[in-house]
């Protein structure tokens, strides 16, 4: 896929390109995925009345393990296989989307792990249950919403319950869109074209989910035309989008493997802001 002309150093493929080419780190022909594997799980909260699925393939990189999120029962059979032990840099010129990124995410946490060196703030998530930890995770993830005033409107891409409830607490006006459509917590409507939703907010706030569905970059290309804040949620690609910032992307919150989900004790994400200066 990226074997021919250069693509913008801006979007997703341009990165990979990027990478391919040795200007990121040491030559991903070098390097070698060691374990793959998928995380599968179901939700369903006390107190709320709904439920959701999650499935990620994530690929080990010596130290570093990169993600991507995909629906579940989607990826086709043999590709964990397919992947332990290949080239990252096959990997990164992989027919599928999610095997890109997950590889991507993998090689950049290697070569710039999550850390105050490379701009990142640590954040604690305490230890509790399912829900106490996503709600102290959505807390973390809205501050960095600061430049938006009480009473605006900010699209959240990627449904994501908490989240709409703690904006909502701050007294933002919360628009939520994801391609599953459906309705939330609350019974309402949850919309299918985040662009088309653009021009009604003050800000966005979306899931590193959009990497894997071919979403992000036009995104990111609107909130930067428009000069709008867009605040990135990230256990997908989570070392992937603090390379987007100041490229359209104001914030990242980014929440490398073990996610929050997976255990009960405390654990750490990272923020980055664009104006912080020290970003990978």
């Amino acid at each position: 896929m990226n074997a021919g002309a250069r693509t913008d150093s801006r979007t997703l493929d341009g990165l990979v390109d990027r990478a391919l080419a040795g200007e990121l780190g040491p030559d991903p022909r070098t390097r070698r995925i060691a374990v793959a594997f998928t995380t599968s799980q179901a939700v369903r909260h006390d107190g709320r009345s709904g439920g959701y699925r999650n499935e990620v393939l994530s690929l080990r990189l010596d130290r570093a393990v990169g993600s991507c999120s995909v629906e579940p029962g989607s990826l086709p059979a043999g590709t964990v296989e397919d992947c332990a032990g290949a080239e990252v840099a096959g990997l990164l010129d992989h027919p599928l989307t999610a095997v890109r990124v997950a590889a991507l995410d993998a090689y950049l946490m290697d070569v710039t792990p999550h850390a105050p060196a490379h701009g990142a703030e640590p954040v604690t998530v305490p230890a509790g249950t399912s829900l106490e930890r996503s709600r102290a995770r959505a807390a973390a993830v809205v501050e960095l919403l600061d430049a938006v005033a009480p009473g605006g409107t900010v699209l959240v891409v990627g449904v994501v319950n908490s989240l709409l409830a703690e904006l909502r607490s701050r007294g933002h006006v919360a628009l939520p869109c994801d391609l599953k459509g459906g309705t939330t917590e609350w019974g309402e409507a949850v919309g299918t074209d985040a662009l088309a939703e653009m021009g009604r907010c003050d800000a966005v706030l979306a899931s590193g989910m959009t990497l894997g569905n071919g979403t992000f970059d036009p995104l990111r290309q609107h909130a930067l035309e428009h000069g709008k804040p867009l605040v990135m949620f990230a256990q997908t690609g989570s070392a992937v989008l603090p390379r987007f910032l100041g490229a359209g992307v104001s914030a990242v919150c980014a929440e490398p493997y073990p996610f929050f989900w997976l255990d009960g004790g405390p654990g750490t994400i990272h923020r980055y802001r664009a104006d912080d200066g020290g970003t990978p």
